[in-house]
Protein backbone atom coordinates (compact mmCIF):
# COMPACT_ATOMS: atom_id res chain seq x y z
CA UNK A 1 0.00 0.00 0.00
CA UNK A 2 1.18 3.75 -1.24
CA UNK A 3 1.65 6.26 1.39
CA UNK A 4 -1.14 8.66 1.70
CA UNK A 5 0.75 11.93 0.13
CA UNK A 6 -2.04 14.23 1.36
CA UNK A 7 0.19 13.61 4.80
CA UNK A 8 2.54 15.93 2.84
CA UNK A 9 3.04 19.18 5.13
CA UNK A 10 1.20 17.54 8.04
CA UNK A 11 2.94 17.68 11.99
CA UNK A 12 2.76 15.64 14.68
CA UNK A 13 3.67 17.16 18.03
CA UNK A 14 4.94 15.10 20.67
CA UNK A 15 2.82 14.98 23.90
CA UNK A 16 5.51 15.97 26.69
CA UNK A 17 8.78 17.27 27.15
CA UNK A 18 11.53 15.17 27.48
CA UNK A 19 14.31 15.41 30.21
CA UNK A 20 17.22 15.24 29.44
CA UNK A 21 19.69 13.60 32.19
CA UNK A 22 23.46 13.30 33.03
CA UNK A 23 23.08 9.92 33.38
CA UNK A 24 21.16 9.59 30.44
CA UNK A 25 23.84 11.35 28.69
CA UNK A 26 26.74 9.21 30.13
CA UNK A 27 24.87 5.91 28.89
CA UNK A 28 24.63 7.13 25.30
CA UNK A 29 28.39 8.26 25.25
CA UNK A 30 29.07 4.66 26.44
CA UNK A 31 26.86 2.90 24.20
CA UNK A 32 28.44 5.61 21.20
CA UNK A 33 31.99 4.46 22.06
CA UNK A 34 32.98 8.02 22.81
CA UNK A 35 34.95 8.21 26.05
CA UNK A 36 35.38 12.32 25.91
CA UNK A 37 34.59 13.75 29.57
CA UNK A 38 32.48 16.43 28.23
CA UNK A 39 30.18 13.69 28.25
CA UNK A 40 30.54 12.82 32.16
CA UNK A 41 32.25 15.31 33.92
CA UNK A 42 30.45 19.24 35.12
CA UNK A 43 33.97 20.12 35.36
CA UNK A 44 35.39 19.32 31.96
CA UNK A 45 32.33 20.69 30.49
CA UNK A 46 32.52 23.88 32.79
CA UNK A 47 36.40 24.47 31.79
CA UNK A 48 34.82 23.99 27.91
CA UNK A 49 32.46 26.61 28.50
CA UNK A 50 28.92 25.17 28.88
CA UNK A 51 27.50 25.38 31.81
CA UNK A 52 26.92 21.51 32.48
CA UNK A 53 27.86 18.24 30.58
CA UNK A 54 26.23 18.38 27.03
CA UNK A 55 25.34 15.41 24.87
CA UNK A 56 26.89 13.96 22.00
CA UNK A 57 25.28 15.18 18.46
CA UNK A 58 23.69 11.98 17.72
CA UNK A 59 21.83 11.92 21.20
CA UNK A 60 19.45 13.78 19.09
CA UNK A 61 17.94 10.87 17.88
CA UNK A 62 16.44 10.00 21.03
CA UNK A 63 13.71 12.89 21.02
CA UNK A 64 13.38 12.86 16.82
CA UNK A 65 12.58 8.85 17.26
CA UNK A 66 10.35 9.71 19.87
CA UNK A 67 8.55 11.96 17.55
CA UNK A 68 8.36 9.39 14.64
CA UNK A 69 6.62 7.32 16.99
CA UNK A 70 3.47 8.97 16.53
CA UNK A 71 3.97 8.91 12.44
CA UNK A 72 4.38 5.24 12.75
CA UNK A 73 1.50 4.61 14.69
CA UNK A 74 -1.00 6.69 12.57
CA UNK A 75 -2.91 4.09 10.86
CA UNK A 76 -4.32 6.46 7.63
CA UNK A 77 -0.90 7.02 6.44
CA UNK A 78 0.04 3.40 5.45
CA UNK A 79 3.15 2.59 6.55
CA UNK A 80 4.11 -0.86 7.07
CA UNK A 81 6.39 -0.55 9.74
CA UNK A 82 8.06 -3.57 9.14
CA UNK A 83 9.02 -2.65 5.28
CA UNK A 84 10.13 0.56 6.81
CA UNK A 85 14.27 1.24 6.82
CA UNK A 86 16.28 4.08 7.76
CA UNK A 87 16.99 5.69 4.95
CA UNK A 88 19.04 9.02 5.59
CA UNK A 89 19.58 11.30 9.42
CA UNK A 90 21.28 14.48 9.58
CA UNK A 91 21.44 16.96 12.12
CA UNK A 92 22.18 21.15 12.09
CA UNK A 93 22.72 21.57 16.17
CA UNK A 94 21.42 25.58 16.70
CA UNK A 95 23.29 25.02 20.31
CA UNK A 96 24.60 21.22 22.31
CA UNK A 97 21.76 19.47 24.05
CA UNK A 98 22.85 19.41 27.85
CA UNK A 99 22.13 18.11 30.64
CA UNK A 100 19.02 19.46 32.42
CA UNK A 101 17.24 20.14 29.12
CA UNK A 102 13.77 19.69 28.94
CA UNK A 103 13.36 18.98 24.94
CA UNK A 104 9.68 19.47 22.69
CA UNK A 105 9.97 17.87 19.60
CA UNK A 106 7.87 18.23 16.84
CA UNK A 107 7.73 16.40 13.62
CA UNK A 108 7.23 17.74 9.92
CA UNK A 109 6.21 15.17 6.65
CA UNK A 110 8.48 17.25 4.02
CA UNK A 111 7.67 15.05 1.79
CA UNK A 112 6.28 11.24 0.08
CA UNK A 113 7.58 10.31 -3.34
CA UNK A 114 7.83 7.23 -4.98
CA UNK A 115 11.21 5.87 -6.19
CA UNK A 116 12.23 2.95 -7.34
CA UNK A 117 9.16 1.27 -6.53
CA UNK A 118 9.87 2.19 -2.86
CA UNK A 119 8.04 5.17 -0.78
CA UNK A 120 10.47 7.88 0.55
CA UNK A 121 8.91 9.62 3.29
CA UNK A 122 10.84 12.96 3.81
CA UNK A 123 10.81 14.30 7.90
CA UNK A 124 11.87 17.23 9.50
CA UNK A 125 12.14 16.95 13.39
CA UNK A 126 12.20 20.36 15.27
CA UNK A 127 13.79 20.23 18.15
CA UNK A 128 13.24 23.32 20.86
CA UNK A 129 13.48 23.77 24.61
CA UNK A 130 10.71 24.48 27.54
CA UNK A 131 11.14 27.76 26.15
CA UNK A 132 10.55 27.49 22.44
CA UNK A 133 14.14 28.03 21.48
CA UNK A 134 15.82 26.45 18.65
CA UNK A 135 18.02 23.02 19.77
CA UNK A 136 18.68 20.92 16.42
CA UNK A 137 16.80 19.96 13.88
CA UNK A 138 16.86 16.73 12.78
CA UNK A 139 16.05 15.36 8.78
CA UNK A 140 15.31 11.56 8.28
CA UNK A 141 14.82 9.66 5.04
CA UNK A 142 12.64 6.79 5.42
CA UNK A 143 12.35 3.72 2.98
CA UNK A 144 9.26 1.74 3.05
CA UNK A 145 9.93 -1.27 0.40
CA UNK A 146 6.56 -2.18 -1.20
CA UNK A 147 5.80 -5.89 -1.28
CA UNK A 148 6.24 -7.60 -4.50
CA UNK A 149 2.44 -8.17 -5.26
CA UNK A 150 2.31 -3.90 -4.97
CA UNK A 151 5.83 -3.89 -7.48
CA UNK A 152 4.44 -6.26 -9.68
CA UNK A 153 1.23 -3.73 -10.28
Amino acid sequence: MALDPAFVGRCFPVAGTYQVAREKIREFADAIGDDDEIYRDTNVARTRGYSDVIAPPTFAIIPVLRAQQALVCDPELGLDYQRMVHGNQSFTHHRPIRAGDELVATLHIDGIRTMGGNDMLTLRCEITDSAGDPVTTGRSVLVVRRSDAECAR
